[in-house]
């Protein structure tokens, strides 16, 4: 055997296991390329949304629309895009509460997942094996209620809490025909928003125009409705297929509050310009019209709310120290006048006077519901902050003049709160830095 040999024999087993490690990292890269890696699809503000997260929404909005019988867009990149723009909203929404410390405890995001597990019918162990059966995570829902709680607070704070409603529009619309028509039935609708920013151009405003026009023209040539809102519409429920819920014509502004009025089922009205675009609806169901006899409470309250001034637990303290006054004997009506932040009834000790349950938010009705008449709860929070209340008396009532000023209260309220609500998206969107990168 000669020296070439033996060095050859030598080096063999280097010679194999440098053989072997690049097979082995050559496949390794091969499967790392095989493997794509999450990756940030849009910066907004201070935060970031990931491919991963736009994937998940996406097939939870297509299972959602396959559940209810409705056909998917063809375009599904408009659909992604659809999505996108739904996350970004929903996050500067968040940011905006983490910044203002709204927190959702365990406890009131438990009660929450009770309350929507009883409304389908279901205890909440069937709850979290119907979100199995539906290939959805226990914890993945319970996170996503947890986020559209802290958006509807941050909605509470920054829209619904800055909307006034005089006595003299109330008086005006129940002497109106739109007044007379709050009584009348409900539409359910859909709608689709081809939106215009404030300060838009003739030539932005016209495109927008013939846009609405082209997708009007397609809806007359029997066009999917809901799928033209998902691949096109600018609006709140363009992923619910543009579905609005049940609206009374008197909830919607002029002209579609007459337009829905004289429409029938199935009807599509034209596009219209309002000051966030143009929209154009559909008349999904119609019902009521009757009159209706309706359980009404007659509840006062005190209100403190968290400030910069007052954390929670300060808050929380002043609310016991007054039900401690209270239950010692102290008048509920002056303490109202000198503590209550409710703008709305502070100066009338607190009252209420006579509403429907359905006009309060739930934490306060569920309250309001267990406390029998003449007796003051305890003290409770709501989306609103800290109460203590006290029911005066309940009663079944027609549609009594009191009632009716109530329900135009409500309507009011309602319509300016849906025009404040898109107006004030559109501003925070327009005002936030947005990087899309998909």
């Amino acid at each position: 055997m000669n020296v070439k040999t033996k060095l050859t024999d030598c080096l063999r087993p280097v010679l194999l296991g440098a053989s072997l490690l690049s097979a082995l990292l050559l496949g390794n890269m091969a499967h790392a390329a095989m493997q794509e890696l999450d990756k940030t699809v849009a910066i907004v503000d201070n935060d970031v949304i990931m491919q991963s997260q736009l994937d998940k929404r996406v097939n939870e909005v297509k299972q959602t629309l396959l559940k209810r019988g409705q056909a998917l867009p063809d375009n599904q990149d408009e659909l992604r895009k659809q999505v996108l723009e739904r996350l970004i909203v929903e996050n500067l929404q968040l940011q905006i509460g983490e910044r203002t410390g709204i927190r959702i405890t365990d406890e009131e995001l438990n009660d929450a997942v009770g309350t929507i597990a009883q409304r389908n019918g279901m205890s909440p162990d069937q709850f979290r094996a119907a979100l199995a059966h539906d290939g959805l995570s226990y914890d993945d829902a319970r996170e996503q209620i947890r986020r559209e709680m802290i958006i509807s607070r941050v909605r509470q704070r920054r829209v619904a809490e800055r909307i006034q409603v005089s006595e003299q529009e109330v008086k005006n619309f129940l002497a109106s025909d739109l007044g007379k028509m709050a009584l009348s039935e409900e539409f359910h609708l859909a709608n689709i928003l081809v939106p215009t920013p404030e300060s838009a151009s003739a030539d932005v405003i016209q495109a927008a125009g013939k846009q609405a026009q082209d997708i009007y023209q397609k809806l007359q040539q029997g066009a999917d409705f809901a799928k033209l809102a998902i691949s096109n519409s600018a609006g709140e429920s363009a992923l619910e297929g543009g579905d609005m819920g049940w609206r009374k014509a008197a909830q919607l502004p002029a002209p579609f509050d007459r337009m829905v009025s004289e429409a029938k089922i199935g009807d599509v009205t034209q596009p219209m310009r309002t000051p966030g675009g143009f929209i154009i609806l559909k008349v999904l169901e119609k019902r009521g019209g009757e009159t209706q006899t309706r359980d009404e409470i007659h509840v006062r309250h005190i209100l403190l709310k968290p400030s910069e001034i007052r954390s929670e637990a300060q808050t929380k303290e002043l609310i016991d120290k007054l039900y401690a006054s209270i239950e010692a004997g102290e008048d509920f009506g002056d303490l109202a006048k000198t503590y209550s932040e409710d703008p709305g009834s502070a100066l009338n000790g607190g009252d209420l006077n006579w509403v429907p349950p359905t006009a309060l938010v739930p934490e306060f009705r569920k309250v309001m519901d267990e406390t029998p008449v003449g007796v003051v709860s305890k003290p409770f929070k709501s989306p609103y902050g800290w109460h203590v209340l006290e029911v005066l008396g309940r009663r079944a009532t027609d549609s009594t003049e009191q009632a009716r000023e109530q329900q135009a209260m409500t309507v009011l309220r309602n319509r300016k709160y849906d025009e404040e609500l898109q107006s004030w998206l559109r501003q925070i969107r327009d005002e936030a830095y947005v990087e899309i990168k998909l």
